[in-house]
């Protein structure tokens, strides 16, 4: 067979290439000048008009065929451009924009453009979903033209484009999605105690309650109960309200709900937190290494966020327990808005159940006046109270774009009690009266600029009152107080990833806080209102770093403050924050800890004499006179290791805090009045063994402290801390299978100081009127030991595929120890010494059904 001759191979592909360019120019021809340009020649050659918008056709640019009739060439604008073209008769027509466009795509991915296959296409807005097919193709119709289209696939950064973008053409338009490298952070600890409790890489600890399991003594996971079993947080006296973070006292604690600051916690006088822990989605607890984001509490950090992402459909739950009953839930408003809402109450003030009863016993304990020490001498007292206790919250979630999310927060806790005494032997009555109310409002933007760089804008208004009636026997004396804080702030903060390992975060605050407090005494008449404002500008920035085989980390930064009492001070603070994890080895990481810390806000504790024994806490300002700024600066190091489900943390540390004084650490002994002004270190060592399989998990942790206070004008100027706990030991255990969950804890600690008043005659000084009591050097007794046993157990089930249901049973105190709390001294009327003890709770059952849906 003869060969072709390559000349005669060139000249036929030549000519192929000919005809194939002949085929394409007859079948259409782009148009540079656009559509009206080329519907104008339509209207010579055809001898026909158009009617359009020129803002609708002029920017369309289209293929249309060279020859063809007349309905041939519209049908091809029509389908290329997605206008509509209407006939009104022979010669006139109408152009059109359609309010709904067919769109057409091919996804490739942007690094060697192959195709994708399943992406998921979403019509935002729309329940309109479909993905690509085998070649990576996807069409639709009946398109809203201005809706924007989501494209998302696992690996690859999520695409939006315009539909109007995609409409159909000759070829589908081709969309090309960048690959997503996610740098997945190392979680080394999990499972801390129980479920849903975690330590995290910066030493704070994590409380996921929708994961939660169960702790001893807890049937629902009451955020600030949960937090009192991890080491070195405990209440001295039984109550969220009174959180002791490594010694100290509550007010020095910033509890934050939607990052709102909050200034009540606890409802039934502290027994009971008041946030509900069923739309609390994260709480974290920080004891040391704060963030340089956060100001005030130079004790500890409990910071709440409720759920914060929409989820499809409603869900929600009820249920009750023997104290109250509540309800919650997340309604979809709109695809890109729902409203979550939370409500609770007190059945006390119609219902008396045994966990009430002891609630109450618990909280009035003027109830057991001994005189003498002489338990034999008790006095008997008759009650009457009217008690109830609501808190409501809602939250609006709106997302105006994948970017961008608005959340709007609200919060109203009220307590109200009315309750009257009287003694049986004199027939004396004593009423008191009770109203605390915070609301507070929060709103804040959460906004993606791009994959580096973010802003989080945080505004609230926070309000809390306290109105507290006191009236003495016969109404001899009418004491009335009324405490308010009222708080607004202003919060932006930026997170910049610099490198793969540094990430920078900066941020401004304001806060102005305005407290009044007013006194009102009958007899001798008395009168006080006392008001302050503080307005504190804060600027604070950090630097993290990561290295790159994740060994390392460090986050280190600083806070600004600028604070101005317009009476009193302006002052300049520096607060520097360290927080550096190292990982020596595969299971055995070495944490440092550094902060410096202030806050402005203090609490005066007014206990026992004249309100029934019941502690009313009033809120105060620093003023640099008689209450200076409090400070605090803080350094720990610690181990924590972890291997075959085994989890051992040491960590040594130690606190100074300066500017404490006595009106604000309950004092109640002979310098309980006089206002020194001092402060209070306290070293200590915290140990925590943890052993979990997939059905048990069983620890040990033991803390020894020795916290002291040091006031120049005390004789003598240093003696133990009010919150001076030298031993605390704790050992529990939890047991899950299937749908059963048991708890049993035991929990020790050596008694608390507290004062005793002189032996023998000279413990009253008759020389004063009234008459007052001599008393030993400050905080030089002990009380008992305390000693509890706590137990629960909860039981989940199905009522339908729909909902689920849980029953739960818990006892504390199940040993029944009476245990003493606390113990001071009075003269009363018979010129004699009381003595008054504040017992804990005794055997304490509960019970609770709960359903989710």
């Amino acid at each position: 067979m003869p060969k072709a001759h390559p000349r005669h191979v060139v000249t036929l592909f030549l000519s192929l290439l000919f005809l194939i360019a002949v085929g394409k120019a007859q079948d259409g021809i782009p148009l540079s000048e656009g559509l009206i340009s080329y519907i104008r020649t339509l209207e010579e050659k055809f001898d026909i008009k158009f009617s359009y918008v020129d803002e609708d056709i002029a920017p369309l640019r289209i293929t249309v065929p060279r020859e063809g009739s007349l309905d041939e060439i519209l049908s091809a604008i029509q389908q290329q451009t997605q206008i509509q073209i209407k006939k009104l008769n022979e010669r006139y027509y109408t152009l059109s924009k359609s309010t709904t466009v067919d769109i057409c795509a091919m996804v490739l991915d942007n690094f060697e453009e192959n195709t994708v296959t399943g992406a998921t296409i979403e019509v935002l807005g729309s329940d309109i979903v479909t993905v690509t097919d085998l070649n990576g193709q996807f069409r639709l119709e009946n398109i809203p033209r201005k809706t924007m289209i989501g494209i998302r696939h696992l690996g690859y950064k999520t695409k939006f484009v315009s539909a109007e973008d995609l409409t159909t053409g000759r070829p589908c338009k081709t969309l090309l999605l960048a690959q997503n490298f996610q740098k997945l952070d190392e979680v080394v600890l999990f499972k801390f105690l129980t479920t849903g409790l975690s330590k995290e890489d910066d030493a704070s600890i994590l409380l996921n309650t929708e994961d939660f399991g169960i702790l001893p003594g807890l049937i629902e996971p009451d955020v600030l109960q949960t937090v009192q079993a991890l080491p070195g947080i405990k209440s001295i006296d039984e109550t969220v309200s009174d959180i002791n973070i490594r010694g100290g006292t509550n007010d020095q604690n910033l509890i934050l709900w939607d990052g709102i600051k909050m200034y009540q916690s606890g409802h039934f006088f502290g027994l009971i937190s008041v946030f509900n822990p069923y739309l609390t989605d994260k709480v974290t607890i920080v004891k040391n290494g704060t963030s340089a984001q956060y100001g005030d509490g130079v004790s500890g950090v409990i910071s709440m966020q409720t759920k914060n992402d929409l989820e499809d459909g409603f869900f929600g739950g009820a249920g009750f327990n023997l104290i109250g009953g509540d309800m919650y839930g997340q309604i979809p408003v709109t695809d890109n808005m729902a409203l979550q809402f939370s409500a609770r109450r007190s059945v006390t003030d119609f219902l008396n159940t045994p966990t009430f009863n002891r609630f109450f016993d618990r909280a009035f304990q003027d109830t057991e006046v001994k005189e003498g020490n002489s338990p034999s001498a008790d006095i008997d007292i008759l009650r009457e109270e009217n008690f109830y206790f609501y808190d409501f919250t809602g939250k609006l979630l709106y997302d105006i774009n994948n970017w961008q999310k608005v959340r709007l927060s609200f919060i109203n806790i009220v307590n109200n009690l009315d309750y009257m005494e009287t003694a049986q032997v004199s027939g004396r009555t004593t009423e008191s009266r009770l109203d605390q109310t915070n609301i507070s409002f929060g709103g804040s933007l959460e906004s993606n600029w791009t994959d580096d760089f973010s802003t989080f804008l945080n505004i609230y208004y926070t309000r809390y009152n306290l109105d507290a009636l006191s009236i003495s026997p016969d109404a001899v004396q009418q004491l009335f107080q009324n405490n308010r804080v009222l708080e607004t702030a202003v919060k932006l903060k930026t997170d910049y990833t610099l490198t793969n390992t540094i990430k920078l975060f900066n941020g401004y605050q304001f806060n102005e806080v305005g407290i009044t407090n007013f006194t009102d005494v009958t007899q001798p008449p008395f009168n006080s209102n006392i008001k302050g404002v503080i307005r504190t500008h804060a600027l604070f920035s950090e630097i993290g770093y990561t290295s790159n085989n994740n060994l390392l980390k460090v986050r280190g930064g600083a806070r600004l403050n600028y604070m101005e009492n317009l009476d009193t001070f302006r002052e300049f603070i520096i607060e520097p924050r360290l927080n550096v994890n190292y990982a020596l080895t595969g299971n055995l990481k070495v944490e440092v800890l550094g902060e410096f810390k202030s806050q402005t806000t203090n609490q005066i504790i007014d206990l026992e004499q004249n309100f029934l024994g019941i502690e009313k806490r009033r809120w105060i300002l620093s003023d640099e006179v008689t209450l200076p700024i409090t400070k605090s600066k803080q350094g720990s190091m610690g181990f924590a290791h972890e291997k075959n489900n085994l989890y051992i943390g040491l960590e040594g540390f130690y606190k100074k805090v300066e500017g404490v004084s006595i009106a604000t650490q309950g004092f109640q002994n002979q310098d309980q009045f006089n206002g020194e002004i001092g402060s209070y270190d306290i070293k200590g060592v915290e140990f925590l063994i943890n052993k979990k399989t997939p059905r048990f998990s069983t620890w040990l942790s033991y803390a020894y402290n020795v916290n002291n206070y040091t006031f120049e004008d005390i004789d003598p100027s240093k003696f133990p801390n009010n919150l001076d706990i030298r031993h605390t030991l704790t050992f529990a255990g939890t047991y899950s299978r299937n749908n059963l969950k048991l708890g049993i804890g035991f929990n020790y600690r050596t008694g608390k100081p507290f004062t005793e008043p002189l032996d023998g005659p000279g413990a009253i000084d008759s020389s004063t009127f009234p008459l007052s009591i001599n008393y030993k050097d400050p905080n030089s007794s002990r009380l008992s030991d305390y000693i509890r046993a706590d137990a629960s157990a909860i039981y989940d089930f199905e009522l339908s595929p729909r909902v689920k249901a849980s029953v739960g049973a818990s006892v504390l105190n199940f040993l029944d120890r009476e245990n003493i709390l606390n113990t001071y001294y009075r003269v009363n009327n018979q010129d004699r010494i009381e003595t008054v003890e504040n017992v804990s709770l005794g055997i304490t059952p509960n019970f609770s059904f709960r359903v989710w849906f």
